[in-house]
């Protein structure tokens, strides 16, 4: 009903269960001109009523999630499909939609300055757009190349930089522009790191460590000069060790600035992380995580080979993993948001709005945004979404508006339905083409 209604209509949704203050209340949500609105002010200030009500039929009205680490998917990687940029990102954009994501960092992997350059620039129009075309881009997630040969992953080694005796103008060199960027991924451990995290924390950039060999003593070195988040916590980072936790170490240490979290992504897919390790994370510190799908191209294709980052071959199994190619290196995952959050419940053995908060709230404080996404405040922009107790996802609303329905799919301003089957089609040689 309010799909069809003008923006500035007031719309009340009830019958349903909120996500406010950690916990699922029964209450009403009140949205106009894109906005959630208090309806005490309503009521008592305006005295207005609403001009339509929806029945939620007793689902779950949760704010839309957050997924700050997204490499591509649905045949679009990002670092390689440098030809078409806006168009790759909004077909992702478009469909992670169906999956209750309304905002989204799209992750680079290491990579040259051209392409970083290219990326940078061309999709810059995207940024905190105010149209329901697709989940929002909050940003460019910069994963690399400033990271340690030893645990790369899936990035080319042969792009893998350190920091040279210039610091962060070897940074301003590789990126050539930070405009766009809401995160870099890096190893603490390289030298002149220190003076790099604390110039990007001063310039707004969220920095989180990863892909690393750091131990405990550097970790804890890197937050104390502005670091805050942990990339893919327990991947590409060395194991703990009780005389030498690593990273890992940082989910308990006690020196931690006052008044600073640490967050850490992790990808709860069934996959990267074992549900033992997931619930250590989540029991020693709640607070601090924020889920990720670390999605790759494949995600939402079938079993095959495809290309990553331009160079990599990567293969997607029936189990649902995706390694580099003639190695047990996993490339990323092909889990979809909403399922990572309901392995996360199961894993980690917790409530329904902590397991929701890890994919909203908790990013969202991360990239210091929880006044405008992540909640369903008075005030706050009004993408959220339903769904069942299983966390199936039933609708997604961006800025107040349908633009999916579990029965009817998604809503297309183009008019233009996704193919997917052509978008699976359209790979020739491992090389996606699902842009033309």
């Amino acid at each position: 009903m309010s799909s069809i209604l003008p923006k500035s209509a007031l719309v009340q949704y009830r019958n349903c269960r909120l996500l406010r203050d950690h916990q699922l209340v029964w209450d009403d949500l009140w949205v106009r001109d894109g906005v959630i609105e208090d309806p005490r002010r309503l009521f008592w200030e305006e005295r207005v009523m609403s001009h339509a009500q929806v029945d939620c039929k007793g689902c779950i009205i949760s704010p839309g999630f957050i997924d700050v680490q997204i490499n591509g998917g649905f045949g679009v990687d990002f670092s390689s499909r440098t030809d078409n940029v806006v168009t790759s990102i909004n077909l992702v954009g478009r469909e992670i939609l169906a999956h209750g994501v309304t905002a989204f960092c799209p992750t680079i992997i290491s990579s040259g300055p051209d392409v970083y350059q290219k990326i940078s620039t061309e999709c810059s129009t995207l940024y905190n757009r105010s149209d329901t075309s697709g989940a929002t881009v909050l940003g460019l997630h910069l994963e690399g190349p400033f990271i340690s040969k030893e645990k790369r992953g899936a990035h080319p080694t042969d792009i893998i930089r350190t920091f040279d005796k210039d610091g962060f103008e070897d940074v301003l060199q590789m990126y050539t522009s930070l405009d766009n960027v809401a995160i870099v991924t890096l190893a603490p451990e390289l030298p002149h790191s220190d003076e790099v995290i604390k110039e990007l924390t001063r310039r707004g950039v969220k920095v989180s460590v990863g892909h690393s060999m750091a131990n405990l003593e550097e970790s804890e070195q890197a937050v104390e000069c502005g670091a805050s988040f942990i990339t893919h916590l327990f991947n590409a980072m060395l194991p703990f060790h009780h005389r030498d936790p690593g990273i890992v170490g940082l989910l308990a240490s006690d020196k931690i600035p006052a008044g600073r979290t640490v967050y850490y992504g992790i990808i709860s897919d069934g996959v990267h992380t074992n549900p033992s390790a997931v619930r250590i994370a989540y029991k020693t510190h709640p607070q601090g995580a924020v889920l990720v799908t670390d999605a790759v191209a494949p995600m939402g294709l079938a079993v095959g080979t495809y290309t990553f980052g331009g160079t990599i071959q990567v293969e997607v199994t029936k189990d649902g993993k995706a390694y580099v190619i003639g190695t047990s290196t996993l490339a990323g995952s092909v889990a979809t948001m909403d399922r990572c959050v309901r392995i996360f419940r199961s894993s980690a053995r917790c409530s329904t709005e902590s397991a929701l908060e890890a994919a909203t709230l908790h990013p969202a404080r991360m990239l210091g945004i929880e006044k405008e996404r992540g909640t369903l405040g008075y005030g706050s922009q009004a993408d959220f979404v339903m769904l069942d107790d299983e966390l199936n996802v039933l609708a997604t609303y961006l800025a107040g508006s349908k633009v999916y329905d579990k029965t009817s799919g998604l809503s297309n301003p183009s008019g233009k339905s996704v193919d997917r089957e052509a978008t699976k089609r359209s790979w020739q040689g491992g090389v996606v083409n699902a842009c033309t």
